[in-house]
């Protein structure tokens, strides 16, 4: 049976983790340095699926500088899926999310986006909660809202998990 394929995107502002969750997810591991993304990276990761079968996540991790606005929709081009990853610590990043959410959307209408509200062991459990709960986006196709540590691991296999899952119909 030939294994399927699946092209994600990591979209978000500068430095909130999305290198970081991609290492987490793939190689199980954290780094504190920060390295900034200069055009696209690539990784490639299978999830395995409740009905036995594997999908193979080919996930764009895309630079998150503000000039690179215009060359974005290029690389976001044939995604099913999108990861928007705002800083919970960075109030900025948390109101860019909807622009995110837009630009993936107009390029992929049939996409399905997920948010991830990183660097959540920096803020207490309490602030995490509201910011979950003012970060829903029922117009938008986002499958849900959470709240991830690279860090820590907290929700990042559970993240790219569900929107595997989510993505596996899309044509």
């Amino acid at each position: 049976m030939a294994k399927i394929s699946k092209k994600i995107c990591m979209v978000g502002d500068f430095s909130v983790g999305k290198t970081s969750l991609i290492r987490r997810f793939v190689d199980g591991q954290f780094d504190d340095k920060y390295l900034s993304t200069v055009g696209v990276k690539i990784s490639r990761k299978d999830v395995a699926l409740p009905e036995g079968s594997e999908l193979q996540l080919l996930i764009w991790d895309i630079e998150g500088q503000t000039k690179f606005k215009a060359i974005a929709p290029s690389y976001l081009q044939g995604a099913k899926g999108a990861i928007i990853v705002a800083d919970v610590s960075r109030e900025e990043t948390l109101g860019n999310i909807i622009n995110h959410l837009e630009l993936f959307s107009k390029v992929n209408p049939k996409g399905k986006m997920a948010i991830a509200l990183n660097k959540a062991d920096l803020v207490d459990e309490q602030k995490l909660e509201a910011l979950l709960k003012h970060h829903q986006y029922p117009e938008q196709p986002v499958i849900k809202t959470y709240g991830t540590s690279a860090k820590s691991g907290d929700n990042v296999n559970q993240l790219f998990q569900d929107l595997a899952e989510t993505i596996l119909a899309i044509k």
